[in-house]
């Protein structure tokens, strides 16, 4: 049903607050993402209290550190998987897959501190299991318990807020889909208003309503609630007209910059002092993001080199016996920040190239040992660089280093190729699981290697470099192309 339009600018208390009511869930998601994951570790923390309480067992420390591991394991994960982002859509398109996949990674952290701690002492196996069946069961209930009901509080036409955009541009569609998608946030839009709207027929989806000046309008006759300006930084003008006009109502106005425009990396906001500023160019890898980066990176290192040290020996005895030279290969490769790093291989050649001009390997190529060629078709002959991930030169996952002279040779030609460097050299990459691996005879497989690349740190996530470790050891140690 349309609402009533007021026929003048005279607010009342009662219909303001009314207004107000109507909208109890503000387009800031953080402190419901807060409250969601708080619910999630009482849930965690309940059950395991219920289960030891209807097995008459006493709480002792194992059974606090089992809570302790497990909250902190299933809240750092949920914020990588994005567990509490679009949370109503995700359990309609796979939330559930989501709970579920969090709490195997905190089984996971759990099952492999018990292998040096004796964390799950064997009394108590049979407690532990039924917990660890029954907690995402308890958590996937909640979740689609509170779904249900915020349905229900829509349904009811509570929750929601009137919104519209001024600027019908490729901007302003990007903000009517996450309306659309996002409907947990309670933002009902109702239309685009702009002065120009007549020449963007291309767009398609736009719902005009009206003028500039019909928002104006209609924001005082208190037919909407918030206003998200899309226009250009160059119309300067009417942005300015529009904030001045809507300072007379009590109307919520956001401005949306548009950086479409830019090609860019990692963009976040902070500031400088009291002034915002947005990065372009950026790396993933701060704060705690570093932190947990560089964990994965020593670990997982740790745990490869354990298991391949005998591997590596007589790798390394082979290389020795069946051609001349030494062991390993280094290499001066281009690393965080475009420092220069030495890279270690198994020798697989007979030279050692590593000056102004290095030609990359090629198909039958002579100067590739017999044992050289099996060493770079399975990948063996990368595995002392797991050495280089514990020296902090690499990371198990980042843009494969080239050689100095294939950087000074491509930075001329690509664009935006040193970004690569923004982040450290990787053993394995996100190129590389695509298919980019081996020769870059043509300038387009470089381009495609480093497209890759740059997607790689614009969407780094701690999951994003497990699915890529993953897809490494079971498609990209064999690869046709690596010669």
């Amino acid at each position: 049903m349309k609402r009533t339009l007021l026929k003048n600018n005279n607010w009342s208390y009662g219909k303001l607050n009314n207004r107000i009511n109507s909208g109890l869930i503000r387009p800031y998601s953080s402190q419901l993402q807060a409250l969601a994951g708080l619910l999630d570790v009482v849930v965690i923390g309940i059950t395991l209290w219920a289960v030891l309480s209807l097995n008459s067992i006493e709480w002792d420390s194992k059974h606090i550190w089992w809570l302790m591991i497990s909250v902190v394991t299933f809240s750092i994960y949920a914020e990588f998987s994005g567990l509490y982002r679009n949370r109503r859509g995700m359990l309609v398109q796979g939330g559930v897959k989501n709970i579920l996949i969090n709490w195997v990674v905190v089984l996971f952290v759990l099952a492999f501190i018990n292998q040096f701690t004796r964390l799950i002492d064997p009394v108590y196996e049979g407690v532990f299991i039924f917990w660890a069946w029954i907690v995402p069961i308890e958590i996937v209930s909640w979740h689609l318990f509170v779904d249900n009901i915020m349905r229900w509080i829509r349904r009811s036409g509570g929750n929601s807020r009137r919104v519209v955009v001024a600027g019908a541009n490729a901007l302003g569609l990007e903000m009517k889909s996450v309306f659309d998608q996002e409907e947990w946030m309670g933002l009902n839009f109702i239309g685009f208003y702009d002065d120009r709207v007549e020449s963007r027929d291309d767009l398609v989806g736009i719902e005009e309503r009206g003028s500039l000046q019909q928002l104006i309008n209609d924001a005082k006759k208190g037919e909407i609630d918030i206003v998200y300006i899309t226009l250009g930084l160059k119309a300067e003008d009417r942005i300015n007209y529009i904030i001045t006009e809507l300072s007379d109502t009590t109307v919520s106005v956001y401005y949306v910059p548009d950086f479409f425009g830019f090609d860019l990396l990692r963009s976040q906001w902070s500031s400088v002092g009291n002034i915002a500023v947005v990065s372009i160019y950026d790396s993933p890898f701060f704060g705690v993001d570093g932190i947990l980066k560089r964990a994965f990176d020593i670990i997982f290192s740790i745990i490869i080199l354990i298991l391949i040290a005998i591997p590596m020996i007589i790798i390394g005895l082979s290389v020795k016996f069946t051609s001349p030279g030494p062991i390993l290969f280094k290499q001066k490769r281009f690393g965080l920040g475009g420092e220069e790093i030495n890279v270690w291989k198994f020798r697989s050649m007979s030279v050692m190239e590593d000056g102004d001009k290095v030609i990359q390997a090629t198909k039958n190529d002579p100067r590739v040992t017999k044992l050289g060629a099996v060493l770079r078709r399975t990948s063996l002959d990368e595995l002392p660089q797991f050495i280089n991930v514990l020296q902090g030169r690499m990371s198990v996952v980042g843009p494969r280093p080239h050689a100095v002279a294939h950087n000074e040779l491509y930075r001329k030609k690509i664009k935006g190729y040193m970004l690569r460097h923004k982040v450290k050299p990787g053993i394995t990459g996100l190129a590389q699981v695509n298919g980019f691996r081996g020769e870059t005879d043509t300038l387009d497989k470089m381009e495609g290697r480093v497209k890759y690349d740059l997607e790689y740190i614009r969407s780094w996530s701690l999951p994003l470099d497990i699915k890529i470790v993953f897809l490494t050891i079971f498609n990209g140690f064999f690869d046709k192309k690596a010669y």
